[in-house]
């Protein structure tokens, strides 16, 4: 979230922000937050004055005025509960403030910054990834569906070792530079997605758990407990409420998880084989620094690079898309997306999206440091995907098809697969 001394003071800007992410009119009613905020203020004040002045009362004073100071407080304190409900309400509504040099407008503005590789050129008739699943006895969406519901498939034989292949291969790469590697939990509190930023706006997305778990004395939990999408979640929730030593920075930790989502946005698209699935595998890494906006940039490209020389050592043709204000989430200060050429959708997909979002997750969170000087700031926070499986396994599957019915495994790869060719059974 902002800082509500932001909002009071650089009003112009938050409402810019508003116009350029693209909310409809009324989604955000900034009247009432800073009246809110006014009223809240006001109460506070007068609760703490009338606390003070019971602690100043003589004993022969607190029998006369104590009563009354009573009554008045008990006036107070439902009020301001429900005015700090209310008011905490509207300030997980208010996005971030975007990049003043990131393209304005909806996702038809998004600008394509760099380009690897030229899309592959075949000599003969390819065929999608799903007919390479059937024939090669790879992948087995009917028998997914079957078992799972809508979007449910299997990974088979030398899929299942692709698949787990990648995510070894990214832990290496992370590890290489410097990332802390985190098993992290994927049931996760609602803080933690509220936090994110995922809550709210996006819980649609977020399957929540029917059944409540249990304590040790066999009592339910009393919180509600969620599926996280993505890494990004527990990775942040990890340093909630924490102060963090700023000599410690850039803090970078890397997670490897299964990831749940409902996909309620993206009903009705990609209905037919692996681009968007409920659940999937995925590496992400999460970057804290400073709040400065250099060490932020820094820190931004940086994350770029162990995407890019994975997708390098794979072969893989990629491009690099800067994400206009309308489609890059409330709480985002920059977006960039890495898609990889796929040749049965004749068209770049996304397989990464990298986001540096400032002190917004960090105030919902509570992540802090402490500077030189002894103040304490919130801490500046970043996302990337690394690698997600079975999408990427579209690209690797259908840019390395041969003319004989096989798959070409990278180099790369093929160590953790066992073979460098996967051939008709």
């Amino acid at each position: 979230m902002l800082d509500i001394e932001f909002i009071r003071t650089h009003r112009d800007e938050v409402e810019q922000a508003i116009q350029d992410k693209l909310y409809k009119p009324g989604d955000i009613n900034l009247d009432e937050l800073l009246s809110l905020d006014e009223e809240r203020r006001g109460l506070i004040t007068k609760r703490d004055q009338l606390l003070a002045e019971r602690n100043s009362l003589a004993i022969e004073q607190a029998k006369e005025r104590g009563p009354q100071i009573k009554v008045e407080l008990a006036e107070i304190e439902p009020r301001l509960a429900q005015v700090e409900e209310d008011y905490r309400s509207h300030m997980l509504q208010i996005p971030q403030i975007p990049a003043a040099d990131a393209p304005r407008g909806d996702e038809s503005k998004a600008v394509e910054i760099k380009k690897v590789g030229e899309p592959t050129n075949f000599d003969f008739t390819p065929i999608d990834h799903i007919q390479l699943g059937k024939q090669l006895d790879l992948i087995d969406i009917e028998r997914g569906a079957a078992v799972s519901g809508y979007r449910g498939y299997y990974l088979k034989n030398e899929a299942a070792l692709m698949h787990h292949g990648l995510m070894q291969l990214a832990l290496h790469t992370m590890r290489a530079r410097g990332f802390t590697i985190v098993v992290p939990p994927t049931i996760v509190r609602d803080f933690a997605l509220v936090g994110s930023g995922h809550f709210p706006a996006g819980a649609q997305e977020v399957y929540q758990i029917a059944n409540p778990g249990r304590l040790a004395d066999g009592s339910e939990e009393k919180d509600a407990a969620y599926l996280a999408g993505t890494a990004e979640v527990p990775l942040l929730a990890y340093f909630a409420d924490q102060t963090i030593d700023q000599t410690k920075f850039p803090v970078k930790v890397c997670g490897i998880s299964q990831a749940y989502r409902s996909e309620v946005g993206g009903y009705g698209r990609d209905t037919k084989g692996l681009y968007r699935l409920h659940e999937f595998m995925k590496v992400e890494q999460v970057v804290l620094t400073e709040a400065d906006d250099a060490a932020q940039a820094k820190a931004f490209q940086e994350m770029l690079e162990p995407v890019e020389e994975l997708l390098q050592a794979l072969e893989l043709p990629y491009r690099i898309i800067d994400i206009p204000t309308g489609d890059m989430g409330q709480g985002k200060v920059r977006q960039y997306d890495i898609e990889t050429w796929m040749p049965s959708r004749n068209a770049y997909g996304e397989t990464h999206s990298a986001s540096m979002l400032g002190d917004w997750q960090a105030r919902r969170l509570g992540i802090k440091y402490k500077t030189a000087d002894g103040k304490k700031l919130h801490a500046y926070t970043l996302n990337n995907t690394v690698l997600a499986s079975p999408r990427l396994l579209i690209a690797l599957l259908e840019n390395h098809q041969q003319a004989d019915g096989s798959i070409r495994i990278p180099e790369a790869l093929a160590k953790y697969v066992g073979v460098d060719r996967i051939s008709a059974k």
